[in-house]
């Protein structure tokens, strides 16, 4: 009887002595984190976390491994992220207005694009630029206007594809203005950018960060600007001078996000590290040189977004009757 108790007490003391499971579990995060971005290396997008990168792993304490996973206008980055564990070890790095967009009227689209993640951060935000090819006769937009109302139909603008942001975009103008214009729709902006230079197209809405540089060459002609900040273009050059304030708002945010059910510590803390960098100078400046500005919004804000945005564009898509691709 006195061995058994012995045996007994030795076991117990013994479990007492070793940490439990739930002890030995590090704080998070205790491993490399995948970041998946949906676009690839070049472009608006990656640039970005590769900026924001170096900050967020000194603030983690940990690796952030950038995985780029481009293709299916992002539904192949974000599709598989939604197949991660919510752990806070596989991330989404992507342009929110184009993974909300690209589920609208979608249904092959396997996910929600609100639903089956968990909004962690905005970190940066480009504006867009309206701009024509220097054969179109307008210097403004209340120009713009007046030719495509003389030339119903005669003015072939470009987008990256049926139902993406910027055609959406382009199209909340023709509604606005109440102008006739063609849509052509192309797979890549590179393919835009070849066929607008020359004229084949003649008006393109698209992010600053992307056409800026035709621009500053004398390449095409900027009617107008969104979401600009004070100083940065002539007043003459927003859309609140042309009579259009509410395009003000139209802007490509890059966020962060993880799968659905990701505990709020581990997003919390994921928010609190982008927040950090996005303070410094340096990070300011470095992705300002990418024609964008550092934009931090809470996880909280960015849903809220996003679920307003979801609701705009489905109105736009049945205001303007467009048929969706798959």
């Amino acid at each position: 009887m006195r061995r058994r108790f012995l045996v007994q007490s030795a076991a117990l003391l013994a479990g007492a002595a070793a940490p439990s499971v739930f002890a030995q579990t590090s704080p998070y995060p205790n491993k490399i984190i995948k970041m998946i971005v949906s676009f690839g290396p070049v472009g608006s997008v990656d640039p970005i976390m590769r900026i924001i990168q170096p900050k967020m792993n000194e603030s983690l304490g940990q690796t952030i491994v950038i995985e780029n996973r481009p293709g299916g206008t992002t539904s192949i980055a974000a599709g598989a992220v939604t197949k991660s564990a919510p752990d806070g070890y596989t991330l989404l790095f992507t342009a929110e207005g184009t993974h909300v967009v690209h589920t609208i009227g979608r249904p092959q689209i396997p996910y929600h694009p609100i639903n089956d993640f968990t909004p962690i951060a905005a970190v940066s935000r480009s504006g867009f630029v309206m701009a024509v090819h220097p054969s179109i006769p307008a210097k403004t937009i209340a120009e713009f206007v007046a030719y495509c109302k003389a030339n119903p139909g005669k003015v072939d603008y470009a987008s990256t594809g049926v139902g993406n942001n910027n055609h959406l975009a382009f199209e909340r103008f023709a509604l606005a203005t109440g102008i006739k214009v063609t849509h052509v729709p192309y797979k890549e902006t590179s393919a835009i950018i070849a066929d607008f230079v020359p004229g084949r197209v003649q008006a393109f809405f698209s992010t600053t960060s992307v056409i800026q540089p035709m621009i500053d060459a004398g390449q095409i002609r900027a009617l107008a600007y969104t979401a600009t900040q004070e100083g940065d273009v002539p007043k003459n050059l927003t859309f609140t001078a042309a009579g259009l304030p509410e395009f003000e708002n139209v802007d490509s945010l890059n966020v962060i996000m993880g799968p659905a059910h990701l505990p709020p510590a581990i997003a919390l803390k994921l928010q609190a590290a982008v927040e950090a960098a996005l303070a410094l100078p340096e990070i300011k400046a470095a992705i300002q040189g990418q024609k964008q500005y550092a934009y931090f919004m809470t996880g909280e804000q960015l849903g809220a977004r996003m679920r307003a945005d979801l609701v705009k564009y489905n109105q736009i898509v049945k205001d303007a009757n467009i048929k969706l691709e798959g």
